[in-house]
C-alpha cells in the first residue's frame, strides 16, 4: 500500500532516545485512547522509552471510569522539561492551540496527529497527519496499528472504540469509510461489559448541581441558545452542557461558556443545516482566543487576564458576537426554563 503514514511517522522518530506523546489539557477519551495506541505502536516499533502525558485533570464521570477500568498509561503532570534526544508528539490537538503542555513549555512538536479542523497558520513540521473527515483521532491511531499489523489488547481496543463512540455519540451517520473499517475491526476485540460500564458510569451530586445551574442560566434567542455557567465542577462540564442543550427541540445552535481558573472555556454545537460549528467558533472568538473543532462541535479558550475585559464584560462581548454570527437581531433572550417555574418548585 505504498508508504503508509504510520511508516513515515516511525521513520521520523527513528534515532530518538525518548518520545513524549502529549494530549491536550483535561484529556478526553479520544485523546487518551489515541495517545495510548501511539505509545504502544512507538514502543513496539522504534523506541522503548515513551510516555503518554497530559495536563489538567480528568473530570467527566465516564472518563474517570474509563481510566479506572481500562488502565491507560497516561500521566497527568503540571509541566514538562524536554530532555535532549526527545521527540514530542501532539495527539488530538493542534500546535496552533495553547491548551497543551508543549505550548506552556515553548516547545515545538516533532509531529501533530489530529482530526480537528485547524484554524490559523500552519507551521512546518517533520510530520503532520490532520484528517477532519475522520470522526476521531482514535480512528487515525487505530489505522496506524492496522497498517503495522499490531492487534491491540482488549483494554486498548475498548478504549479506542469508546473514544470513537463519544466523538460521534454512537451515530454512524458521521462515520467516514475508515471510521467504519476501524469500528468493525475493534468490535471483535473489545470487552462489551466494560464498554457498557463506562457508558453508564456513576454520577456525582455536583454533576446534578451543575445541570440545575445550566438550565437556570440558559437563554434562547430564536433558534440559538446561550448559556453562561456561574460555576462548573470541571472543564468538561461546559461541553457536556452544550451537548445536552443542542438536543432541545427547536434549538440548532448553542454557545456554552464558563470561567475555569483564569480561562473562559467556550463550547459550540450546531445541528445539521445550521452552520459549521468550527467556523462559528472562529468568528465568535476572533481576537479573543484560539478555537478549533468540527462541523457540529467546536470549542475555544480565552485567557481572561490577558484579554483586557473582566468576566462580566467578556460575557457581554461574547453574547453580542454570538448573536451577530448567528444573524439574530433580538437583544433580549427568553429563559429556557421560565423563572416562575424555577421559583414555583423551590
Amino acid at each position: 500500500m505504498g508508504n503508509p503514514r504510520s511508516t513515515r511517522l516511525l521513520g521520523v522518530l527513528t534515532g530518538f532516545q525518548r518520545v513524549l506523546v502529549v494530549t491536550h489539557d483535561n484529556p478526553d477519551p479520544d485523546a487518551i485512547a489515541a495517545g495510548w495506541a501511539l505509545l504502544w505502536l512507538i514502543r513496539e516499533k522504534v523506541c522503548p522509552s515513551v510516555r503518554l502525558i497530559g495536563g489538567g485533570a480528568i473530570i467527566r464521570a465516564e472518563n474517570r471510569h474509563m481510566v479506572k477500568l481500562l488502565g491507560p498509561p497516561i500521566e497527568l503532570v503540571d509541566e514538562i522539561a524536554i530532555e535532549e534526544d526527545t521527540a514530542a508528539i501532539l495527539i488530538d490537538c493542534s500546535s496552533a492551540m495553547s491548551n497543551h503542555l508543549l505550548a506552556n513549555a515553548g516547545v515545538q512538536p516533532l509531529a501533530v496527529i489530529d482530526h480537528h479542523e485547524m484554524q490559523g497558520a500552519r507551521g512546518r513540521l517533520p510530520f503532520r497527519d490532520i484528517r477532519p473527515r475522520f470522526a476521531a483521532s482514535a480512528t487515525i491511531a487505530a489505522s496506524y496499528l492496522r497498517e503495522q499489523a499490531l492487534e491491540p489488547s482488549q483494554e486498548l481496543a475498548t478504549a479506542l472504540l469508546y473514544a470513537i463512540r463519544t466523538e460521534t455519540h454512537g451515530s454512524e451517520i458521521r462515520y467516514s469509510r475508515e471510521d467504519r473499517r476501524v469500528v468493525n475491526w475493534l468490535n471483535r476485540l473489545t470487552d462489551p461489559e466494560k464498554l457498557a460500564a463506562i457508558e453508564n458510569a456513576p454520577l456525582t451530586r455536583e454533576y446534578f448541581s451543575d445541570l440545575v445551574l445550566a438550565l437556570q442560566s440558559t437563554f434562547v434567542y430564536d433558534n440559538a441558545a446561550l448559556c453562561f455557567l456561574p460555576r462548573v465542577e470541571g472543564a468538561e462540564t461546559v461541553g457536556e452542557v452544550a451537548d445536552m442543550l443542542v438536543r432541545c427541540e427547536h434549538l440548532d445552535r448553542v454557545l456554552c461558556a464558563a470561567v475555569v481558573a483564569c480561562d473562559m472555556l467556550v463550547s459550540f454545537r450546531t445541528e445539521r443545516e445550521a452552520g459549521n460549528a468550527a467556523e462559528l467558533a472562529h468568528k465568535t472568538l476572533a481576537g479573543l482566543g484560539p478555537s478549533g473543532g468540527h462541523e457540529r462541535r467546536a470549542g475555544g479558550r480565552i485567557r481572561v487576564p490577558q484579554c483586557g475585559l473582566n468576566a462580566e464584560q467578556l460575557m457581554d462581548e461574547l453574547r453580542n458576537r454570538w448573536l451577530t454570527v448567528c444573524d439574530i437581531d433580538r437583544q433580549r433572550g427568553t429563559r429556557l426554563v421560565a423563572r416562575r417555574e424555577i421559583v414555583k418548585n423551590l
